[in-house]
Order: structure tokens, then sequence, then C-alpha cells
């Protein structure tokens, strides 16, 4: 499964991407996490439907110094994505 994630808020500048790299390789999934130039961060992740649902409490939560406003999902078929990434 594919989740794709919108996060808004205070979220760049803040450790938001390392927050969510960390995570999502404890959980063994794969993608990345991206700045977006509207100051939203894009998180991509491929894996388990049961570890998607952990890191969605991740992304809603953030680091500290984040101030996540709101999270809009979508989910969709794997594409095969290695690793994950910070971009």
């Amino acid at each position: 499964m594919r989740l794709t994630a919108l996060v808004s808020g205070h979220v760049q500048g803040v450790g938001y991407r390392m927050y969510v790299q960390r995570h999502a390789r404890d959980l063994n999934l794969c993608g990345y996490a991206e700045n977006l130039s509207d100051g939203r961060v894009e998180v991509v992740a491929e894996g388990h439907e049961d570890d998607l649902e952990r890191l969605k409490l991740r992304l809603e939560q953030g680091p500290p110094h984040a101030q996540v406003q709101a999270v809009t999902y979508e989910t969709s078929a794997e594409t095969g994505l290695s690793g994950f990434h910070i971009y």
C-alpha cells in the first residue's frame, strides 16, 4: 500500500522531515519526505497497512518544535520505492 500525506502548519525548518524519516525507517517503510514551495511537507510512504497507520499518528504529532495544523491522506497501489529519503 502507498500513502501520500500533505502536512501543513509550521513543519519546515523544525526537523520534521528527519523525524518522519526516522519513524518510517523504524517501521520498515520506503518512500520520501519533501518540503513543498507552499510551506507544506509531502510524505510518500509504502509498506504494510498497519505500519502506515502507525506512521499517520507520528505525522500528526510531529517533532517538538513543529506545529502540525492539518494532514490530508491519499492511498494507492505501491510502486516499488526503496529506502526512505529526504528531498
